[in-house]
This record gives C-alpha cells, sequence and structure tokens, in this order.
C-alpha cells in the first residue's frame, strides 16, 4: 500500500530518520515531503512489522493480483459463455432474415 511515487528504499530511510529521533516536520521539510506521507510510510512499516494491526504489503500485493486474476477469468467465462449462445442457436449468429441460397 506503498505510494508508487517514492522507491521503497528511499521510504526506508526517511522512516529511519524519524525513527532516530528527527523531527517529522524537519525531514519533510529538508527533503521536500508531504509529512502526512512520513506518518503513512511509518503506520505502514509497523504495520509490515506486525507491531500495529492492519494489512500488510505483501498481503494487499496479493490481494491485487487476485482481483486483477478473478476480472480476467470473469471477462474469459463471458466470452464462452456468449459462444456457447451462439453456437447453440438455430438462427443465423448475425440475425439476418436472408435466406441463404
Amino acid at each position: 500500500m506503498a505510494p508508487k511515487g517514492y522507491p521503497a528504499e528511499f521510504r526506508r530511510r526517511v522512516i529511519d530518520l524519524v525513527d532516530a529521533g528527527r523531527p517529522v516536520a524537519a525531514v519533510a521539510a529538508e527533503l521536500g515531503i508531504s509529512g502526512q506521507s512520513i506518518y503513512t510510510w511509518r503506520r505502514q512499516a509497523r504495520i509490515d512489522a506486525g507491531v500495529e494491526p492492519g494489512m500488510r504489503t505483501a498481503e494487499h500485493a496479493e490481494l491485487v493480483a487476485l482481483r486483477k486474476r478473478v476480472r480476467e477469468l470473469e471477462t474469459e467465462l463471458a466470452i464462452h459463455r456468449r459462444a456457447t449462445e451462439l453456437l447453440k442457436g438455430d438462427g443465423d449468429p448475425k440475425g439476418g432474415t436472408r435466406r441463404s441460397e
């Protein structure tokens, strides 16, 4: 659930600075990032470490991948169902009314 704008190593170093006792506002101003971003990163790091309850980064990535796979399978299933309907039908799949000669 980490922001995509900053590399994981950068976020880790920022969190290390704050954990070492530097004020969040000072680190944010020095690096030109939002203080809220630092608080969010720190909270996610605590969740990943098991200190706070919540969804870990790895679990979130797995959930996103699984949701994507479900969408793909649902699309594939819809295509197969539509193909089955077309193959079962007695009429012209194009819906035409002209007789073939």
